[in-house]
């Protein structure tokens, strides 16, 4: 047999492929740049026309082992729609049909494995995947899972904030390359100068107690102030502070370096000065994704930056006023401008815009 085969081989989240082939450093033929292994995988140009820079082959082959094939072979990535990188190898020259086969049963291994591991890194030992959005598709944002809140527009959600949230708009929360984007954008509406989005689970995902996992990187400049967080849904014991809130992370652009995981009740906030929470130094937070987590149990709650614990809040058992967290909350994924604390330095207009990226949301519940 001979002649050029084209083979393509489906790939789950490039993290795995240094699994299939295990570089040190290979050269982009497209753009002229080495790229290196990462933590999540190799570090490639990124095209926005959904196209990711090829290696060149025979970088790959020296460092490989897979050159033992009597043949020559091409090697591109490109990312598919619902961001699974797809492998594409054109084997060219005289190629025998039981080398070929062979060939294909080691890909067709190497696939197997990582979908395996991917399906795996979902799990937690001794919690229960509940819910999630891996954001593996395009468009807006799933109605199944996301809502949009609005209702503050008109009063600048109690905090003084700038933007004007948006609903079902692509220019401000839209899905693709398997990442869930905020943007904020300077343009006047409604009455603001600027615009956003604020997306929430709320009657679509509702718990009590939990592990909370969000993986993603932040915009920064100085008026910019992301968050993950979360507010009871039914609002029993009265509004807020009285029914309480846990923001899973802050941040806010003037102090870029620093995430904040924070707590509020009737005793303990921040319009009386007796907020519970603590700070952690992440100087990538927005270069480079990481996981924000909640761990909320009965006797209390925990907040991480990458599993690294920072900050406790106990249930002192002395009633709602300080521990209302034995109702059900909701998520939030917001991206404010401005306001008492985002925008207590200003706000820098030639920063916009701006990009909030989510790659994932996962919600897990003890077995």
């Amino acid at each position: 047999m001979s002649g050029d085969f084209l083979f393509m081989a489906g790939w789950n989240r490039f993290r795995d492929l240094p699994k299939m082939f295990p570089l040190q450093k290979v050269f982009s033929v497209r753009c002229g740049k080495y790229c290196s292994p990462t933590a999540i995988g190799l570090e490639f140009c990124w095209n926005r026309t959904g196209v990711l820079c090829g290696p060149d082959w025979h970088s790959i082959r020296r460092e490989s082992g897979l050159d033992q094939l009597d043949c020559s072979v091409e090697v591109a990535y490109f990312c598919h729609e619902l961001c699974n990188f797809k492998i594409m190898l054109m084997l060219k020259s005289r190629l025998s049909l039981g080398k070929l086969a062979g060939f294909l049963c080691l890909l067709s291994c190497f696939t197997s494995l990582g979908a395996q591991e991917q399906a795996g890194s979902l799990e937690k030992p001794g919690w229960k995947l509940v819910w999630n959005d891996e954001f593996n598709y395009v468009g807006l944002p799933d109605p199944s899972k996301w809502s949009y809140d609005t209702d503050g527009n008109s009063y600048g959600w109690g905090n003084n904030e700038l933007q004007y949230y948006t609903e079902k708009r692509k220019e401000n929360a839209w899905v693709e390359n398997g990442h869930l984007t905020i943007r904020a954008l300077k343009e006047e509406m409604g009455g603001k100068s600027y615009t956003s989005a604020r997306l929430r689970t709320k009657d679509k995902g509702d718990w009590l107690y939990g592990r909370f996992e969000i993986r993603a990187k932040l915009p920064t400049g100085r008026g910019t102030w992301p968050a993950i967080w979360m507010l009871p849904t039914d609002w029993e014991y009265g509004g807020w502070p009285a029914s309480g809130e846990i923001d899973i992370m802050e941040n806010v652009g003037f102090d870029p370096d620093t995430i904040v995981g924070t707590v509020h009740t009737k005793s303990f906030n921040h319009s009386i000065g007796t907020q519970k929470g603590k700070r952690i130094y992440c100087p990538d937070c927005y270069s480079a994704f990481h996981v924000y987590t909640l761990e909320w149990e009965k006797e209390e709650c925990r907040i991480y930056l990458d599993d690294q614990l920072y900050f406790t809040f106990k249930n002192d058992h002395q009633g709602f006023e300080s521990w209302p967290f034995d109702k059900r909350f909701h998520l939030l994924l917001n991206l404010a401008v401005g306001g008492n604390w985002g925008g207590a330095q200003g706000v820098d207009d030639s920063i916009f815009p701006l990009s909030y990226e989510i790659d994932y949301v996962r919600v897990y519940q003890r077995k």
